[in-house]
């Protein structure tokens, strides 16, 4: 009787050409997920089972010579598929699955590989050296008066942290660490004091180095990325290095020119207004922009033109005189 095909490219949601990077991904992104420890009921059944099958197809795609052993068996099976070892595969040796192996792993896994479990393979564990911890990103808000004169800021990051109980191995007595489910990682929190340099931009980095992952047999830690963002502000838009904001005119002012008060970065300055300013003109404030290589940029002021929502008798009375005045032009 054949047994069924496992397609562990499948399982962990992968393409069959996956880099070992992008395999170790998926396959922390679904054990965390599926870690029966999160489930309960009939729901964890199902995660166990789930997780065994993360767990084999890990122990498969992340071994070079199993992967390569697998896929000698080509990309048409289809997983679930009834398989019985193809007979013109030369040099491929087939075992007898004799039910669930060491792990939990299925009987195609036995077919295919013996009784070779996690704890058969001492590479994953005794082939490296020191491991550097991998750099970690995470993403950094901040007002924009806060970007723009820098400073320093105190932050509470959950963090992955190397497993205290198979120190980051993933394995612990011949199977996978229950600890960390195989990840080689748990949650951890951590608070840092960040300097802000000022006149930073929205999506730009800040590294902190050897505050990202830990390393495992004593490599050192990887580092952390911060990926400013910058609030939305209720004054000013960043346009690039200029800044734009908005100031508001009654008719009056807008006709006759006038000196009025504008909020920069810096404080309010004084601008002026030219006679005959329509609404949606941009008034230039040199350097009252941004930060910049040698400088900065340029803050662009709008002109809009406030209509009273009432008038006193003798300011319509005014405004009548002008609309006669107008029609006599």
């Amino acid at each position: 009787m054949g047994v069924t095909y496992q397609d562990y490219y499948e399982t962990l949601g992968v393409g069959r050409n996956a880099t070992e990077k992008e395999i170790k991904t998926a396959y922390r992104k679904l054990a965390r997920k599926w870690h029966p420890d999160l489930h309960a009921g009939k729901d964890k059944e199902a995660a166990e089972e789930k997780f065994k099958q993360i767990n084999e197809a890990y122990e498969v795609l992340s071994d070079p010579e199993k992967r390569a052993k697998y896929d000698r068996l080509g990309a048409n099976w289809q997983a679930g598929q009834d398989f019985r070892p193809p007979p013109d595969i030369n040099g491929f040796e087939f075992h007898t699955a004799t039910g669930a192996g060491p792990g939990g792993f299925s009987d195609f896994f036995e077919t295919l590989f013996g009784g070779a479990g996690p704890f058969v393979r001492t590479g994953r564990t005794a082939r490296r050296g020191p491991l550097r911890g991998r750099d970690v990103e995470s993403e950094l808000e901040l007002t924009l008066q806060e970007a723009y004169h820098g400073g320093e800021k105190t932050l509470q990051l959950t963090t992955r942290e190397a497993c205290p109980a198979c120190g980051g191995a993933g394995f612990e007595n011949d199977t996978f660490c229950s600890r960390c489910g195989g990840t080689g990682e748990v949650n951890g929190v951590k608070t840092l004091a960040v300097k802000i340099p000022p006149g930073v931009h929205d999506g730009s980095r800040i590294r902190l180095k050897g505050q990202g992952g830990e390393g495992l047999n004593g490599g050192e830690r990887g580092d952390l990325y911060l990926k400013i963002h910058l609030r939305p502000d209720p004054v000013f838009t960043v346009q690039g290095d200029d800044l734009e904001t908005e100031i508001i005119l009654r008719p009056e002012q807008a006709v006759l020119g006038d000196r009025v008060t504008v909020f920069t970065l810096d404080g309010p300055v004084n601008m002026k207004v030219p006679a005959g300013a329509r609404a949606g003109r941009r008034l230039r404030l040199r350097g009252k922009g941004w930060p910049r290589k040698g400088g900065r940029g340029d803050q662009y002021v709008r002109i809009k033109i406030d209509i009273p929502a009432s008038l006193t008798a003798a300011e319509e009375q005014l405004y009548r005189q002008l609309a006669a005045l107008r029609k006599e032009v």
